[in-house]
């Protein structure tokens, strides 16, 4: 991870939709519409496929791919605890802060006085269905999670129907801006009625999984932080986590596996507890059930282990 995290992180988005247009998995015209948006221009674009190697393109195919309909990954309402299971209790909320309103779903045990808390960070598709599943998930095993909106300036993910332009909007904002929004949806997690505060963790996927490990460099009364397949944070800065460290790959997901190797000879230097499980067979956002990446064996264990993780460390 270079010094430039912002860089970092919008290279992120960009390396995901290159491999997934050279995997087959995302098509020609939609891949250049989304490095359009990227880019912030046809122009942009262009440099942008020169620095992650796709050449060839014309201005012209792009102009006419810059108009196209989006081709969104089919939505689905798959979920493995239910918006109105008896055991918690879980909607949307609100709240102010950064002088604008932000949005976020919260769930919690039903009928606990108290209890841990966890943040949960999405994607870079936003604050989706599946995330709001998995806070539901975390209430269920006896936490009170918060999974934040990081695009909340924009009016939030619920109004938007292109994922790409959230996506597009999550990479070209600076680093600075989306921890400034995790650190107030903190306070907001901790503000909760029964909050342990004291008993705080955290965890996060793809770019959220990136957030994960750039909060825990921010936050020393962070205990336990569970980045699934996220890029590392500048190594620079890894001696300032004071969380464990539960960080999970996928096998084939070498864009982000091949850098967990250097990444844990530096949580081991600086003396931070961590453990990596990387899942042979599996690839990035294996632990997504509603996407075409869900590998069911590993995302079942992946999730079984970070729920001890979470109560061996809160």
């Amino acid at each position: 991870m270079s010094n430039d995290y912002r860089q970092d992180l919008f290279r992120y988005v960009a390396e995901e939709f290159a491999e997934d247009y050279r995997e087959g998995e995302l098509p020609r015209r939609e891949f250049l519409r989304r490095s359009v948006l990227l880019g912030g221009s046809v122009l942009g674009a262009r440099a942008l496929l020169a620095s992650l190697g796709v050449m060839g393109i014309s201005a012209a195919e792009l102009a006419e791919a810059q108009t196209a309909p989006p081709q969104n990954e089919p939505a689905t309402s798959s979920y493995q605890v239910a918006p109105d299971d008896p055991s918690i209790e879980a909607a949307p909320v609100a709240y102010e802060a950064l002088g604008r309103t932000n949005f976020a779903y919260l769930a919690r045990p039903r009928g606990v006085a108290s209890a841990p808390i966890v943040m949960v960070i999405h994607e870079n598709r936003g604050l989706q269905p599946h995330i709001q599943d998995v806070a539901r998930r975390v209430a269920k095993a006896g936490f009170i999670a918060l999974a934040p909106d990081f695009v909340s300036s924009e009016g939030g993910t619920a109004r938007f129907t292109d994922t790409a332009q959230i996506s597009a909007f999550i990479a070209r904002t600076p680093a600075e801006t989306h921890a400034a929004h995790g650190l107030e949806a903190v306070k907001f997690l901790k503000a909760q009625p029964g909050a342990q505060v004291e008993r705080f963790g955290m965890l996060g996927f793809c770019w959220g999984g990136g957030m994960t490990w750039r909060m825990s460099t921010l936050l020393p009364d962070l205990k336990a932080a569970i980045p699934y397949y996220g890029p590392s944070p500048s190594f620079e800065d890894i001696p300032k986590i004071r969380a464990a460290v539960l960080g999970i790959y996928g096998g084939r997901d070498a864009r982000i596996t091949s850098n967990a190797p250097a990444t844990r000879e530096a949580l081991a230097a600086a003396n931070v507890r961590h453990e990596f499980l990387i899942y042979p067979g599996a690839n990035h956002a294996f632990h997504n059930d509603t996407g075409q990446n869900y590998k069911r064996d590993a995302a079942e264990n992946a999730w079984a282990t970070t729920l001890v993780w979470l109560r061996g460390n809160l």
